[in-house]
């Protein structure tokens, strides 16, 4: 058994009717050339289960403490069925992407059965030109994004051939026994008696770590933007004798007055999918030329994109909008693996500028700030706190922190951009060749618009999730961020169809 951590289990606690803690991600594949009678389906399911035993998020399941006093633990299914977990589907004709995006979007929007390992995957036949996909559901509380693209690797092959695997080990002890209830109690009676002593331990750490973080200068200056701009008694108490500023015109390195949006509202169950793919190599020679980095590239991407579809629907707000960019605190030191080691950054998505060049030099700026912010604030010992409130209270507390956001305050965050390293080297799953790995997020009461990109040999794929109903036209906006590259490359000089 292995308990989840704080920061695992709230994306448990998070899922709601609407809300739900999975990510997912679509595959495509070039079935193998002369093999007229292979069937997807069944290579897919016989690549799984030769490798379970490398693959330990996929056969371990929840076991729930009571009452919810502790956080979760992890324990081997004992009663594994891997044909419950691997599916199969068909994309009608003629097999259009929207077709299977259509598919993919009411997959996603479905809850993942708690009683059984958290994840599923789906073999999408019906494509054209003799492809197929692979739609991969993972619950978030196993994986965060780069231990799931490690998973991805494990799942494949780097040899068409296929890889030579480790065998399994020989188990010497039966199957794991599920805890009793009693059981469960008796370990999180345990575990409530040490956690105010690693509560103090790590408040101790953390002003430690804050200590050293304040002498930044950068972090002062947030600090002080923090103060100036909050409103009410608390905003009044905590600047006595300071003059105050006008609402908008607080100025410091942090985001702020993000604008109201279509996609910032409550969402329903009903998902939306759209996907696209760049050249990795034209975004390389628009960041070469103009001094930037890939992700700057891509962000500015989204801003030109994001603004062009705001632009088409007369929505383009004067402010620009705030990105959450998720960042992984990994130091490849974990002693665990499969768990999440991830926290999160905010950006100025420079919307309300039109010039292309000069929003990559905003979107440059604005993450040089983000980082210098990230790196100041000890983001691991912060995780690290989700360890200690009762599970039962923490999650009434954030299901109704979202809902009070999202009915009475202005929104903190406008969407969720995320960039994730992917392999350089081609994948295999028994033969057939990946040509494109689309991420597929979640999405969260008043963020209802997620951008997600992953890099694939020399392709960039995004996947764009978000709620049906707020975002009817969303393959609108995925051609209008794929779009705004040619528009950067005009503006840097670059010819990329030579």
């Amino acid at each position: 058994m292995k308990q989840l951590s704080g920061l695992d289990a709230s994306f448990l606690y998070v899922e709601t009717g609407s809300q739900f803690g999975h990510v997912s991600s679509l595959s495509i594949y070039a079935k193998p050339e002369g093999e007229p009678d292979y069937d997807p389906f069944a290579a897919w399911r016989t690549q799984i289960e030769r490798r379970l035993h490398l693959l330990e998020p996929l056969r371990r399941r929840l076991r729930e403490v009571p009452f919810g006093l502790d956080h979760p633990y992890w324990i081997e299914d004992p009663d594994f069925d891997l044909d419950f977990h691997v599916r199969h589907s068909g994309v009608p004709p003629p097999g259009r992407d929207d077709q299977m995006a259509e598919i993919v979007a009411r997959i996603v929007g479905r809850p993942l059965d708690r009683r059984r390992p958290l994840w599923e995957t789906y073999v999408l036949e019906g494509l054209p030109d003799d492809r197929f996909g692979i739609l991969t559901k993972v619950h978030h509380a196993t994986i965060d994004g780069a231990a799931g693209a490690e998973l991805l690797v494990l799942m494949l092959d780097g040899d068409p051939a296929g890889d030579v695997l480790p065998p399994a080990p020989r188990s010497e002890t039966a199957a794991e026994r599920v805890p009793s209830d009693g059981e469960m109690l008796a370990r999180a009676a345990t575990n409530l008696v040490h956690k105010p002593g690693r509560a103090v331990l790590l408040g101790a750490r953390t002003l430690r770590e804050l200590g050293t973080a304040i002498r930044n200068p950068l972090m002062v200056t947030a600090a002080n933007q923090v103060r100036a701009g909050l409103r009410g008694p608390l905003g009044a108490v905590l600047n006595v004798g300071r003059p105050r500023v006008p609402e908008g015109e607080v100025k410091g390195p942090l985001p702020t007055n993000a604008p109201r949006l279509r996609f910032n509202a409550a969402i329903t169950a009903h998902r939306r999918f759209a996907f696209r793919s760049t050249s990795l190599g034209a975004v390389k020679a628009v960041k070469n030329a103009l001094g930037a980095t890939v992700n700057d590239i891509v962000m500015a991407m989204c801003a030109g994109g994001l603004r062009r579809w705001l632009e088409d629907h007369d929505e383009l707000p004067e402010l620009p909008l705030v990105a959450m960019v998720p960042v992984s605190i990994r130091s490849g030191e974990e002693t665990e693996r499969w768990t999440n080691r991830v926290s999160a950054t905010f950006a100025t998505l420079p919307t309300d500028e039109p010039d292309p060049l000069l929003r990559v030099g905003r979107v440059h700026e604005a993450m040089i700030d983000a980082k210098g912010l990230f790196d100041a604030v000890p983001a691991e010992a912060l995780t690290d706190f989700t360890q200690f409130p009762p599970p039962a209270v923490f999650a009434r507390a954030m299901r109704t922190a979202m809902r009070l956001t999202v009915n009475r305050y202005m929104p903190p965050v406008n969407v969720t951009v995320s960039n994730v390293p992917g392999p350089r080297e081609p994948l295999y799953t028994a033969g057939a060749r990946m040509l494109h790995y689309y991420p597929v997020s979640t999405i969260v009461d008043g963020q209802g618009l997620n951008i997600t990109v992953q890099s694939y040999l020399d392709t960039l794929d995004f996947g764009l999730v978000a709620c049906r109903e707020l975002v009817p036209d969303l393959w609108d906006l995925a051609d209008a961020i794929v779009d705004d590259l040619g528009e950067l490359a005009q503006a840097a000089g670059i010819d990329l169809a030579g």
